[in-house]
């Protein structure tokens, strides 16, 4: 089946991460079954841009998003390219099919005064796991790490005396991320605290029971806390990431330093947080300048 084929081109020559790899097998699975049953087709060799613009319109008349449809389009785009280049289609249907419109959504950060409260707060228990869910948070606001990337990440990993962590991204690609002293100084008094209770060396952040932690248990723990703090609609592992950029992005950085340090392949990625530095510097403006105002009577 041409889509084995594709599903393991993408898993082991372009060594794509398991959440993307799993995205990129359902969109086919929905795509695949699109054609069958509403098109009546059996073979890719008869998919046409109108059977592509179709299927993208049956999404979004099921209430999908744009955004939601133009990441499955991208599927659809890899996938017929992988096909043209093994001679097993002549020509890509996805050539002729452009992408739905997307109104652009701003990231969710969190204001720096409940950054502050966050970690102010007695929130934390005094035992492992509440040590290792104060760090997971500081981690993840710190450094703007995915939260794949902090669940992948090992005690070997953090350089003290260089004050790095060196983090594997998408694709396997592995950047350095600077850390604070202060920082290093709580990672280190952690892992005191982590070998106590487990084995030296292994994944960073372990269960109460020493196994690895997992997408769904950060999601929780990044949820509780911030739950008790913030009053965003926007309460998991992305959160701290956005608010790092932003954060990062106000007090003057560079995007070229912030793409760096989110591991971003290109700068149109990062580009959505300049948005809201604007934001920002638009309510200084209507707030002091003499004419941003209404009208006097």
């Amino acid at each position: 089946m041409t889509e084995k084929s594709f599903l393991h081109y993408i898993q082991y020559e372009k060594r794509f991460s398991p959440h993307t790899l799993t995205a990129y097998r359902k969109d086919l699975e929905q795509f695949l079954e699109y054609l069958e049953q509403v098109c009546g087709l059996r073979s890719v060799e008869e998919v046409t841009h109108m059977h592509i613009r179709g299927w993208l319109v049956h999404l979004i008349s099921q209430g999908r998003s744009a955004r939601t449809a133009n990441r499955k389009l991208s599927t659809l785009k890899a996938y017929f390219r992988f096909l043209v280049r093994r001679h097993q289609l002549p020509a890509d249907p996805t050539a002729k099919v452009s992408a739905p419109r997307a109104g652009k959504r701003l990231p969710g950060s969190i204001r720096k005064s409940e950054i502050t409260r966050l970690f102010s707060l007695e929130l934390f228990d005094e035992g492992y796991e509440g040590q290792r869910d104060r760090m997971l948070l500081e981690l993840l606001y710190s450094t703007g790490m995915r939260r794949s990337e902090a669940i992948g990440l090992r005690v070997e990993d953090f350089d003290p005396g260089r004050l790095l962590i060196l983090v594997r991204g998408k694709g396997g690609k592995e950047r350095l991320i600077p850390v604070s002293r202060q920082l290093a100084g709580q990672l280190q008094a952690y892992m005191q605290h982590r070998n106590r209770e487990f084995p030296e060396g292994g994944p960073l952040f372990l269960t109460g029971k020493g196994a690895p932690l997992y997408p769904r248990l950060v999601y929780r723990i990044v949820h509780k806390y911030l739950s008790m703090v913030v009053s965003n609609e926007k309460r998991g592992p992305h959160a701290l990431r956005h608010s790092f950029a932003t954060h990062l992005s106000e007090n003057g950085a560079s995007l070229n330093a912030i793409k760096e340090l989110l591991g971003h392949a290109s700068l149109a990625s990062t580009q959505v947080y300049t948005h809201n530095s604007i934001e920002q510097l638009r309510q200084v403006y209507l707030q002091a300048h003499p004419k941003a105002g209404p009208p006097n009577d």
